[in-house]
């Protein structure tokens, strides 16, 4: 969808729909039977403030019923339309008989095309599933009591959020609503009054400025919130098309919060809109690289308490495309977790690096690279001449015992107009942080000298790369998002949570059209033993192909013979019955 062509030459451009239709067309050969799955439908419905009842019926196949296990949820869309959009429920639980089959699939209606996007990044016992449709504008909320069966009990369209478009990411706070970053600027360009209010001008959908909806477990809107500054920011930086009489960087995509300091952060991605084709120019000043903290004291109305900047290092210095220099896209931010922590992480999706604060509550956060992909593309291939430059850095997430750093990295695409090179290809890597965070306010931590962006950096309170693992694609694009599992299986059967990380799952799709964004729409599984180093689940199987990882490229599946579909947000969940 918004970085669309990076690094992406003309021919191979015109050449993408080609190689996607012969892709499917080599799947379509590995599908089964729908009637394969006998499935059993339940469909709930709710009522949208527009008047539309939307609905979301279950197709339970028979081979995977049962409760008391752990489940990976998947929210995917079809590669071709028209077919519904669904949440796919996979039997997530090592040494069941159906560890990787598809337990359900959840159809939603009656709208289509959703483009299924982001889920909350984690879920805790009692919390709804918030799943979000970029495209269409439009937030669904799920009850995950009766798993594997999902029941819908909200939504919020366009209309509960006209100062707001494109949600992305979503953060569930202990009382179970949730806050979620809308990208876009409002539905009508001209002037918006938020919940408590403020006021903005905003140039369109798509546009600037985006803001934050606080959305209730009913999928009402709570409150919106303004991302954007009252008085503007700098024009250079923060270009607007068409331009606002006051500029802004406001297009926030991830978000993360620490109810315990009463913050939260959002990281600025890119004024999406002008992305949105293949031949879309790299535009400098639109390519945000900007971060927001907010102060959440009063959950309803948080306040703007700051807007800094991530710096260019000194790769960027070699990069002849500005838009590929360290700081620029600014997609992912991941907070620490325990007491006496206070430190914040953000990385570059155009940029390729990662940034940290030591203290997120201080009135003017102060950010400094601390890792560069291309120390992890070196440590992967020595010989590799790649750098982080547009290579689509994305999900980014500290481990509950603040130990790891994970992160997700798509690869480059057709890197400065040449075939696609082995060397770019997507991967996992993870920093071990303590020492990081053990230096407190007082880290020195810092990429500033070119050698640290190929080898990491040398002060001693730097992250440590612990692993590297590539995921490979047989297309163009490698993993978008993660999710960590955080459950332990108890000796009796029963679930709990914990803060020790053992798997994570990956999603190789970003947006359909995209640049490299179209993946192989697998799904896969990596144990991470205590070190935090990394291995492929090779258990985890597809049911049709019995090759490891999860394939979306089928004919069949429980609701039907729509074909390859395109798996985008993953999340852990737990029967409700054996979760203590």
């Amino acid at each position: 969808m918004i970085l669309q062509g990076l690094r992406r030459s003309r021919p191979v451009r015109r050449m993408m729909p080609f190689l996607l239709t012969v892709g499917m067309a080599t799947a379509l050969l590995n599908g089964t039977g729908a009637a394969a799955y006998s499935p059993v439908e339940k469909t709930s419905a709710v009522q949208g403030s527009d008047g539309v009842t939307y609905t979301a019926t279950n197709h339970l196949a028979k081979a995977a019923r049962g409760k008391g296990r752990e489940w990976l949820i998947a929210w995917a869309g079809p590669a071709q339309q028209p077919a519904p959009d669904f949440l796919t429920v996979i039997d997530a639980t090592p040494g069941s008989s159906t560890y990787g089959k598809v337990a359900n699939t959840v159809t939603v209606g009656p709208n289509k095309a959703n483009e299924p996007h982001h889920v909350q990044y984690v879920w805790h016992k009692g919390d709804r599933i918030y799943v979000g449709g970029i495209m269409a504008d439009t937030t669904f909320v799920f009850d995950a009591k009766a798993l594997p069966e999902l029941k819908i009990v909200g939504v919020n369209t366009a209309a509960d959020t006209p100062c707001g478009t494109l949600p992305d990411a979503y953060q569930v706070l202990s009382d179970g609503t949730a806050y979620a970053s809308y990208m876009g600027g409002p539905n009508v360009t001209g002037p918006c009054t938020y919940t408590n209010g403020e006021v903005r001008v905003g140039n369109g959908a798509g546009g600037s400025p985006g803001e934050i909806v606080r959305i209730g477990k009913d999928g009402k809107t709570l409150a919106e919130i303004p991302a954007a500054t009252e008085h503007g920011e700098n024009p250079q930086q923060c270009g607007n098309v068409p331009a606002l009489p006051k500029a802004s960087c406001a297009n926030p995509h991830g978000i993360a919060v620490r109810e315990d300091l009463n913050v939260m952060v959002a990281s600025d991605f890119a004024e999406a809109r002008n992305f949105m084709t293949p031949d879309s120019p790299l535009v400098e000043n639109l390519a945000r690289q900007t971060v927001r903290v907010f102060d959440i004291s009063d959950r309803n109305n948080p306040k703007l308490t700051s807007v800094s900047k991530v710096a260019d290092g000194p790769r960027g210095a070699l990069e002849s495309r500005p838009f590929f220099r360290e700081s620029r896209v600014v997609m992912e931010t991941a907070l620490t977790n325990r007491p006496g922590h206070k430190g914040a992480f953000v990385s570059s999706m155009a940029g390729g690096a990662v940034f940290y604060t030591p203290d997120i509550t201080a009135p003017a956060p102060k950010w400094r690279e601390v890792f560069d992909d291309t120390a992890a593309y070196r440590a992967m291939n020595p010989g590799s001449k790649v750098n982080g430059g547009g290579d689509n850095s994305s999900w980014l997430a500290v481990s509950p015992d603040d130990r790891f750093l994970f992160h997700t990295v798509m690869g480059q695409s057709t890197p400065y107009g040449k075939p696609l090179d082995k060397a770019t290809t997507g991967m996992m890597y993870v920093l071990d942080i303590q020492k990081l965070l053990a230096a407190g306010p007082g880290t020195k931590c810092s990429v500033d000298r070119l050698a640290e962006a190929y080898r990491g950096a040398f002060e001693r309170d730097c992250p440590s790369l612990v692993d590297t693992i590539p995921i490979r694609d047989t297309t163009d694009g490698g993993p978008h998002w993660g999710a960590m599992d955080n459950f332990k299986r108890t000796a009796n059967g029963t679930y709990r949570e914990t803060t020790d990380v053992r798997r994570i799952a990956t999603a190789n799709y970003f947006v359909a059209g995209s640049f490299g964004g179209g993946g192989d729409h697998r799904v896969c599984m990596f144990n991470l033993d205590r070190r935090g180093r990394v291995s492929l689940d090779r258990s985890f199987r597809d049911e049709r192909t019995h090759q490891p990882c999860v394939s979306f490229n089928r004919t069949s599946w429980p609701h039907g013979d729509y074909g390859n579909s395109q798996p985008h947000g993953v999340l852990f969940v737990v029967s409700d019955d054996v979760l203590r």
